[in-house]
């Protein structure tokens, strides 16, 4: 027969427990263990910002929950973040909320992100925290790095952009945070220094032509809504302003150890991992045997950087453009002698080097125009120069470490552990809904960035180390 469900009122109480009703093998059960852990201290960090007198303001823990929420679930809008959480059982159970608790308003967050928990760096505290528990936990292994940045589109129209000639701030538009922030960096930067680095480190290869080994050139389209934002086309090959978000992950768990945000240009992303293993270092007292990367990362200033200063084994494929393919002889043609310090050229003859340094990284050596105008060969080596040239990077010695390292089965291995970095990201655009900042200027790409890595973080742990519970036996 039948059934028909019964619609009789319902009763007039009930006797609910939310803690009941969520799953032992819910993710945010799971990862409610850590984040306990993460959050202890927050409302010590955070009491100098608070005035001692007034009425009690809204709990900071709770925000800081709600906030994991959405960039675990992909709810970034703070006011669709508040109705979900209104509704959803297990959102409301993570956030410490009863059924009738009443939840902060949506413009709340704005006001406490760009006030308390910009100005205390508490994004950045908690973070550390969540890898600290990571390493106590035995997932961080300390022995190999992996590093990589992906590019995420800013909140700025790519329709809108405008050359810096024809900028012309208004006393409006110097008001909003990310002009100001912007405003005050350029101003920074033209304060002398006493170690001024001209030089591109994504182009320095002695074989690359002079334009792209010069001094970092000024943008040529700036978004007046968010100028610290990259024009660029890096991510999806379309063309938008965006911001490059950077990963140094630990390969054994992919933990990620450190996270950084910079405008989309490959020089500022090299730039951010010298400042991502320094930072590791001193946080967390971890120092790798092995860094891994991709080519972008293979240029001789950041190797030399690597090998000589950090003494930490790139494995890394070398930004290499001397091979030549016009048929004659290319740089690897010539013998490097390190004790004479000359190359030998195919025909035996000596090239050496007067010791002057060219653009401030490189050497030339130079073959004798009385050995090379006599020799047989000059048409394959020099057709067009009375005699040879050959550059030579400052840090080649490091390039030869990396160049070495790429004919070894642990290079190998290593190539397929950079995956997991690059999983990273691909699970942060997929899963978490993280395509396109909300928040403007470098100072909230920075603030989304510590939030996404803090999630990912945290669900890592939760679901290597809560396994879920056995099913009960039939």
């Amino acid at each position: 027969m039948m059934g028909r469900r019964k619609r009789d009122q319902g009763s007039l109480f009930y006797e609910f427990r939310l803690e009941d009703r969520i799953p032992e093998n819910h993710l945010l059960r799971r990862m409610n263990a850590f984040v306990a852990v993460a959050l202890a201290d927050l409302h010590k960090e955070l009491e100098p910002y608070y005035s001692e007198i007034g009425r009690p303001s809204i709990d900071p823990e709770l925000m800081i929950r709600m906030l994991l929420v959405g960039y675990c679930y992909g709810i970034r809008s703070e006011r669709r973040l508040c109705q979900e959480v209104e509704l959803h059982l297990a959102y409301r159970w993570f956030c410490q909320l009863d059924l009738d608790d009443a939840l902060p308003h949506h413009s709340t967050f704005s006001v406490n992100r760009l006030g308390r928990f910009r100005e205390s760096d508490v994004l950045r505290h908690i973070f550390e925290r969540v890898v600290w528990s990571a390493m106590a936990s035995g997932l961080v292994k300390g022995e190999g790095f992996a590093v990589d940045a992906s590019v995420l589109e800013a909140n700025a129209s790519r329709y809108h952009g405008k050359p810096p000639a024809e900028l012309d701030w208004t006393d409006a538009q110097r008001q909003r945070r990310a002009v100001a922030e912007y405003l005050a960096s350029i101003e920074a930067a033209a304060q002398p220094t006493e170690a001024a680095d001209g030089a591109d480190d994504t182009d320095n290869d002695p074989e690359t032509p002079r334009h792209r080994r010069s001094e970092r050139k000024v943008p040529k389209v700036i978004s007046p809504s968010d100028p610290s934002s990259a024009w660029t086309a890096k991510a999806n090959k379309r063309v938008q302003f965006g911001y490059g978000l950077n990963y140094l992950i630990d390969v054994e768990h992919a933990v990620i150890v450190d996270v950084e945000a910079t405008p989309a240009r490959t020089y500022d992303e090299v730039v951010a991992t010298k400042t991502m293993i320094d930072r590791t270092a001193r946080c967390f007292d971890l120092k790798p045997k092995r860094l891994i990367a991709d080519t972008a990362y293979g240029t001789g200033k950041f190797l030399g950087w690597l090998v000589k200063e950090k003494r930490i084994t790139p494995h890394i494929p070398v930004w290499d453009k001397s091979k030549r393919e016009d048929g004659t002889f290319s740089r690897a043609d010539f013998k490097w002698d390190g004790r004479a310090n000359a190359y030998i050229c195919p025909s035996g003859k000596v090239l050496r080097t007067t010791g002057k340094v060219h653009d401030g990284m490189m050497l030339r050596f130079r073959a004798s125009k009385y050995d090379c105008s006599v020799c047989p060969a000059k048409a394959q080596c020099c057709p067009n120069m009375p005699a040879r040239q050959i550059p030579r990077d400052l840090h080649e010695d490091a390039r030869d470490v990396a160049r070495r390292k790429m004919t070894t089965k642990a290079f190998v291995k290593s190539r397929d552990e950079r995956k997991r970095v690059e999983m990273r990201f691909a699970q942060l655009k997929t899963h978490h809904g993280f395509e396109r900042l909300r928040l403007r200027g470098l100072s909230g790409a920075r603030d989304e960035f510590h939030l996404a890595a803090i999630v990912q973080n945290l669900k890592t742990m939760a679901l290597k180390l809560l396994k879920p519970p056995e099913p009960a036996p039939v």
